[in-house]
């Protein structure tokens, strides 16, 4: 067991507590908590720390993204130390413009091997493409027998992707469906959306003209989508904004999306190890750089600073909306008896002080405390 003494709970609503973990599990939360010395393996002392839930980042290119514009522009994979100094504890891996040169068979390795070294890590078959990449040659055989396989990631709305019909997508959603109601996960369609004119207009029509639930399509990089966004969310859809390069804009973009959208319904992800092109007006390639997951966090502290954003409110982006949007919720995405101990430690500051994953401890007091393999 491991023991964390003298933590204020995020919301700082309670009194100092301790929080008492047994394997993967918190198992209390209460003042003083007494229990026998021989069984407790390690005492932390979290006086003057914040403890919150580990974020949750459901886009992520593990097996790294990019590759526009040759072979030397293609990302390189995702390392645990960064997850773990960006207290992202649990991740979703997907492949993104590539799935040429990159494969769903390399991206599920990947997943398998995070989750070997103690995180939660879960994955999306298929890329930008239509028709998908899959394993098994069906995106409902993928979800449902692929346990790390959660959804398929496809591009609408840009020149780099397949350019998918409505129809194509409406049966798109409705495999994905089916592999979620047959293995009890989130079943869902992710979709890149990118720059173009058609921005939400086929989703938002499947939604309104069909069967499949809103739940099914989960959009991201809607920055530039905003007005769109705001109509998905008012049928019911979770809308995801991307962390990106510059905090204080995105911290803005969220604070637009909480005034016009229900905030429950209002995610983060970070796009991390994932390529930033930059188009000229002939949508030729003029630059590009990579995002890093440790954006995220960079976001909920100019909302906090900036916005004058309650911690608790602002990491709702990156815990409980997620969690309840993945089918994860209430095991992660909140810190309470009962849920994973998936920790964080900040500090007055917001500095991640110390990280626990699956009731491991990987950070303590800024110092790691795993030895990562190949870093």
């Amino acid at each position: 067991m491991i023991l964390l003494k003298n933590v204020r709970p995020y919301d700082k609503s309670a009194d100092v507590q301790d929080i008492l973990i047994c394997g993967r599990d918190i198992i209390e939360i209460a003042p003083n908590i007494d229990v026998p010395e021989r069984l407790i393996e390690q005492t932390i002392d979290g006086e003057g720390l914040v403890a919150a839930p580990g974020y949750i980042d459901q886009h992520v290119h593990i097996t790294g993204g990019g590759g526009e514009g040759g072979f030397s522009n293609q990302v390189p994979p995702l390392k645990l130390s960064q997850l773990v100094d960006a207290g992202v504890t649990t991740v979703v891996g997907l492949l993104g413009t590539d799935g040429t040169t990159r494969s769903v068979a390399n991206l599920v390795a990947k997943t398998k091997a995070f989750n070997e070294e103690g995180w939660t890590a879960y994955c999306l078959t298929g890329s930008y493409w239509y028709p998908t990449h899959t394993l098994t040659g069906s995106v409902t055989d993928d979800i449902t027998f692929i346990q790390e396989i959660i959804g398929v990631k496809v591009a609408i709305s840009d020149h780099r992707g397949s350019g998918i019909t409505k129809e194509e997508l409406t049966r798109l959603g409705h495999a994905a469906r089916m592999g979620g109601m047959l293995s009890g996960k989130a079943g869902i369609v992710h979709l890149h959306t990118g720059s173009g004119e058609e921005e939400l207009r086929k989703i938002i029509d499947i939604v309104k003209t069909s069967d499949l639930p809103v739940s099914v399509f989960r959009p991201t990089h809607l920055s530039r989508h905003m007005d769109q966004a705001v109509e998905f969310a008012s049928l019911g859809g979770y809308i995801d904004f991307t962390a990106g390069t510059n905090p204080s804009y995105v911290a803005g973009i969220l604070n637009t999306a909480f005034s016009r959208a229900p905030k429950d319904r209002v995610t983060l992800s970070s796009d991390g190890n994932g390529s930033l092109p930059m188009w000229n007006e002939k949508k030729e390639l003029i630059g590009i750089t990579a995002g890093r997951v440790s954006a995220d966090h960079d976001v909920i502290c100019a909302m906090v600073n900036e916005f004058g954003y309650k911690y608790s409110d602002a990491i709702r982006v990156l815990t409980e909306n997620p969690a309840k949007a993945l089918k994860l919720y209430p095991y992660k995405g909140l810190l309470a008896a009962g849920s994973c101990a998936d920790i964080l430690l900040l500090s007055d500051t917001l500095a991640i002080d110390t990280v626990i994953a699956n009731g491991k401890l990987f950070k303590l007091h800024g110092k790691s405390m795993y030895t990562p393999k190949f870093e």
